[in-house]
């Protein structure tokens, strides 16, 4: 009988991961955090350029083909959403029901499981994809995440013009730093346990902010003193088609700016998952302050 003490142990099954949405502000934190530690791939929607060590699939959510190719011997999907309606994902969820992977899915704290119906669009498609997950018995698990500081990016042209943002008003809500959540993501997507029977975790920034808030810390970070001008909301919206934007998402971000409650949810989950406590805004508004006008 051979002796067990001289026989290697068998080396643990390699953690093979499927990110979505890889290209986005949270997916571009997410990668570096999954290399080497996971065999890593990426469903792309648009030819990308070299990422060593991660793997690249062409494809759409929408179509079963491309999403059937990326689950191919994936055990782990971090799933992110990027449509206003849950019905164009049967043919992702069925995929994902066939392949039967572990699924983490980003959400949003805004969620409020005691009403039928959410307070506006995003919010909706967020608990539509959250139950049509779970009805197929999935148990995903799910990440709820507040207001990621990154959206302050869209503020960028108007700052490089002047010293005010104009823009709808939104509810006060603990924004969140996108690098915690990304920290967050890797941490579930690598661990080895099932936590799907938990409730969602609640990804919070440490402080409650009103986007007037938002625009001064921005502005000490920058040295300049910015303030935030609310317009109404007919005259938001039609700056937001002016600039582009498709109507369906202009239309859902007025219906959230004019009906999405305030929030004072702060919680500690970023740190019991992490071991680091969440990051202030301040914090980030210092480490981007050169992508909006301030030169090192």
């Amino acid at each position: 009988m051979p002796d067990s003490s001289s026989t290697p142990p068998t080396p643990a099954r390699s953690r093979s991961v499927l990110v979505t949405g890889a290209t986005g502000n949270l997916g571009r934190e997410l990668l570096p955090r999954l290399r080497g530690a996971a065999a890593v791939r990426c469903l792309d929607r648009r030819r990308v350029g070299p990422r060593p060590g991660i793997e690249s699939v062409r494809g759409d959510l929408t179509d079963a083909d491309s999403v059937r190719a990326a689950l191919d011997g994936i055990d782990t999907v971090f799933l992110m959403w990027p449509l206003l309606d849950s019905a164009p994902a049967e043919p992702l969820i069925a995929e994902l029901a066939a392949a039967a992977p572990r699924v983490v899915y980003l959400s949003s704290t805004a969620i409020d499981d005691a009403s039928p119906r959410q307070s506006d669009p995003i919010v909706q498609v967020h608990a539509d994809m959250e139950h049509r997950l779970r009805d197929v018995g999935l148990r995903p698990t799910v990440l709820r995440s507040d207001t990621l500081a990154s959206n302050t990016r869209g503020w960028a042209a108007q700052l490089r013009a002047g010293d005010v943002v104009r823009g709808p008003d939104m509810a006060r809500t603990a924004v969140v730093d996108e690098r915690d959540v990304a920290a967050v993501a890797a941490e579930v997507l690598l661990r080895r346990q099932d936590d799907s029977d938990r409730a969602p975790y609640l990804l919070t920034g440490p402080e409650v902010l009103s986007r007037a808030d938002q625009v001064g810390i921005l502005g000490a970070a920058l040295g300049r003193n910015l303030r935030f001008e609310p317009v109404p909301v007919d005259v938001a919206r039609a700056r937001m088609l002016a600039d582009g934007r498709p109507e369906p998402l202009v239309d859902a971000l007025i219906t959230a700016s004019a009906r999405r409650p305030e929030s004072r949810l702060v919680t500690d989950d970023v740190e019991r998952l992490t071991g680091v406590p969440a990051r202030p805004f301040a914090q980030w508004a210092i480490d981007h302050s050169t992508e909006f006008g301030r030169h090192p």
